[in-house]
């Protein structure tokens, strides 16, 4: 390839030239602008801060050696201001020390090239950074299109469902009064289904939210008093199974470093998961216990346990795991991922054995307060 090759493309992208030598930056600029792009030259760092404020580039050449704010300088402060922090930054410099090329990259440079440098590898970079900036945009665009799209499709089906339930929950008092057991049967299966959709529905929420970044609050929380109210919330459950609940609360300061409504979130999903998957009239044990500078709390079931594959993929969204709800109770395969995610934000760990006389344990670890 030679440079008319290159140069009978078009281009419109606008470059922005730092150095304080005004010759180099001429010469850039008589080589960029045969290629069509725009060049904006800047002598110093008040230049071309005064030069991003009034116009954002599509890629920045900075040269590493200058009077007064050398580039790293430079770059920090492009780097520091959010709506530049995504322009692509190549350094230019005559040296060719490692170091130098190492510490540029970790400043936030994409690409270090050494003077004099050879026009096409020049060009060749330029464009190969002004395709990936592209790329990375289209990228991002299309993740946000994405999560409106989930979001508007979430938020009809929820609606949608709940009115579902509601009919379904009518028809079934309907029917019950009328005792139509074919209807009883339509209606059972109509609530069941839309009871199902709408957890699994909630629970994509809460991992796409999960995977978007956690913004957790971490205060002192007292882990007896969550698992109590826990507890309390799932009563009604337990009680539907013949499941008998037993907490057992720490007798000693369970003050946990934790964000108050990730931690109910596990303890719910914990919790809910025992009564899931155990056969009626078993025992639940939920106890919260001290150890050191770690605050514990244990549910204990009677259930099926694990198999060892079940424990390598049990927190893995969508695992599929061998046991099976024992009530007919719907299963979206990611309560313990999003669980999972939760812990480690807190700066905790959680983790699954089975129990000596059947049965699964789950153990949540959080830091104690202190």
């Amino acid at each position: 390839m030679t440079l008319r090759d290159i140069t009978d493309t078009t281009a419109t992208d606008c470059l922005l030239v730092i150095d304080d030598q005004e010759a180099n930056i001429q010469l850039l600029g008589s080589l960029l602008g045969k290629m069509g792009f725009e060049i904006l030259p800047a002598t110093n760092a008040d230049e071309a801060i005064k030069r991003l404020n009034a116009r954002r580039p599509d890629l920045i050449l900075l040269d590493l050696i200058m009077p007064g704010l050398d580039g790293f300088q430079v770059c920090k402060r492009i780097q520091e201001n959010p709506d530049w922090a995504e322009i692509p930054v190549i350094f230019l410099s005559a040296s060719d020390d490692k170091n130098l090329v190492v510490r540029a990259l970790e400043s936030g440079g994409v690409d270090y090239i050494t003077k004099p440098f050879n026009k096409l590898e020049l060009i060749s970079r330029i464009r190969t950074h002004l395709m990936l900036q592209t790329t990375r945009q289209h990228l991002k665009q299309l993740a946000q299109d994405k999560e409106e799209m989930i979001g508007m499709i979430s938020h009809h089906l929820q609606n949608h469902l709940a009115g579902m339930n509601m009919s379904a929950q009518l028809l079934l008092d309907r029917a019950q009064s009328h005792s139509d057991s074919k209807i009883l049967l339509m209606a059972e299966n109509i609530r069941s289904s839309s009871m199902q959709m709408r957890a699994f529905v909630k629970s994509f929420l809460a991992n796409a939210a999960a995977d978007h970044g956690l913004h957790l609050k971490l205060e002192n929380v007292n882990l007896s008093a969550s698992a109590s109210r826990a507890v309390a919330r799932y009563a009604d459950a337990a009680k539907a199974k013949n499941i008998k609940l037993i907490a057992q609360p720490c007798a000693e300061n369970a003050s946990a470093r934790a964000d108050a409504a990730a931690l109910d979130q596990v303890l719910d999903n914990l919790i809910s998961n025992a009564i899931k998957f155990s056969p009626p009239e078993k025992e639940i044990t939920i106890s919260v216990r001290r150890n050191a500078h770690i605050v514990e709390c244990e549910v204990r079931d009677h259930g099926p346990g694990f198999t060892p594959e079940d424990q390598v993929r049990m927190f893995h969204r969508y695992a599929r795991l061998s046991a099976r709800p024992t009530g007919g109770e719907p299963s979206t395969g990611l309560g313990l991922s999003i669980a999972q995610k939760l812990v480690r934000g807190m700066g905790g760990e959680l983790t699954c054995n089975n129990a000596p006389d059947h049965g699964a344990v789950f153990i949540l670890r959080l830091p104690h307060a202190g």
